[in-house]
């Protein structure tokens, strides 16, 4: 397969790991690579199957957009942390949930991981929908006590406090004050006009041994798990089909149904902490610092594996070796992933179409960071 795009003199490596990982590949997976020193672009990368241009769909990679919005409200005062998510949205404290604080549920510790019977397709492509079952839902367990990855519905839970607390969507907010001004190739609700960019992510194709440990490793779809991942309502899709519904990439679901490429999320990420395009960064490095510092580490009680969170954000500190502490951002289940490592000077954005085996950042993802550090020297 064909590596496409250019690097910076000194990131040669970075383009050789990339053409070594895609040479083993027995199917193109269809990728981008992009990497920003402090707001320069040094990276530009894809393969075979996709252009630079092309939009895919980013899974929970979205989540970092919803998070940046959160932050920038926090930084402004609109939204204090330690406040319960009650005083903003009354009808939340229903079954037990009146002094979960905003700091809680962003640290994925509410235990508001789902609905008892499920979501339909079309709640679950809807924000406020999701936000409106999810009002009067039990928690899954004693809320602050332990943690778990709220994955397909943190983005509405946090989108219903913006929006009780700032009259917009966090939709809205986020194209407004962070993607418009920084011309991102990031989008929460993709236009019509943007359709013919979008290419929709391809099923999994595993090895027969990597089935076998598939079939080795699943779940009940009544388990915090099957239940985390709607997996238990009736008619539920297979995961790589949820941003290849025209609702879903229409509505901007800001879990996971955000369209972008590489350079959209590279960008989002260095516009945050480094800034881009001669403007200034958004966030201010004490907002960072609160953002990425750990707030909920040991098991997540959601996918039984060890797991760090800080304010909704991934840190990274147990997954990947490479990267430097106060690094933030977020995988996607097809195997994107996204982050700004600020102590290091760099923001890295990896995207792929065909849905990886097993899910979350895809295991290349390692080995391209180290090179990407390494150049950095």
């Amino acid at each position: 397969m064909t590596v496409h795009g250019a690097v910076t003199t000194g990131f040669e490596e970075v383009r050789k790991e990339f053409a070594t990982f895609l040479a083993s590949e027995r199917q193109a997976p269809g990728a981008q690579l992009v990497v920003r020193r402090g707001s320069e672009q040094v990276v530009d990368l894809w393969s075979d199957g996709v252009a630079g241009e092309s939009l895919m769909g980013v899974f929970s990679s979205t989540k970092g957009a919803a998070y940046l919005v959160t932050a920038l409200l926090v930084q402004d005062g609109v939204i204090d942390l330690d406040r319960t998510v009650a005083s903003y949205w009354p009808s939340f404290a229903a079954e037990g949930k009146g002094s979960i604080t905003v700091r809680e549920l962003l640290s994925h510790r509410a235990g508001l991981i789902g609905l008892d019977a499920g979501f339909t397709a079309q709640e679950i492509a809807d924000d406020r929908a999701i936000a409106a079952r999810l009002a009067g839902q039990r928690p899954f367990w004693q809320p602050g006590s332990f943690f778990g990855y709220h994955g397909l519905v943190i983005g509405a839970l946090v989108g219903e406090v913006v929006l009780r607390a700032t009259g917009q969507t966090l939709q809205q907010l986020y194209r407004e004050q962070i993607r418009d001004p920084y011309d991102l190739d990031m989008w929460l609700g993709l236009p019509e006009s943007e359709e013919p960019r979008f290419l929709s992510t391809l099923p999994m194709l595993p090895t027969p041994e990597q089935a076998a440990d598939a079939t080795a490793a699943e779940h009940s779809p009544y388990s915090l798990g099957g239940i985390a991942f709607n997996e238990h309502a009736p008619n539920n899709s297979q995961p790589h089909e949820f941003p290849n519904s025209r609702a879903v990439r229409a509505a901007g679901q800001a879990s996971a149904g955000g369209i972008g490429s590489a350079r959209g999320l590279a960008g989002m990420y260095a516009a945050a902490v480094f800034g881009v395009n001669g403007r200034k960064p958004f966030l201010e490095p004490d907002t960072v610092a609160e953002f990425a510092r750990i707030h909920s580490q040991g098991l997540d009680l959601v996918s039984g594996r060890p797991q760090t969170f800080g304010l909704g954000f991934h840190t990274f500190t147990t997954r990947f070796r490479s990267i430097g502490a106060g690094a933030f951002g977020h995988s996607g289940a097809a195997g994107s992933l996204a982050l700004a490592d600020p102590r290091q000077g760099f923001t890295y954005a990896y995207t792929r179409r065909r849905y990886a085996f097993p899910g979350g950042a895809a295991p290349e993802n390692e080995r391209l960071l180290w090179s990407v550090v390494r150049a950095l020297g």
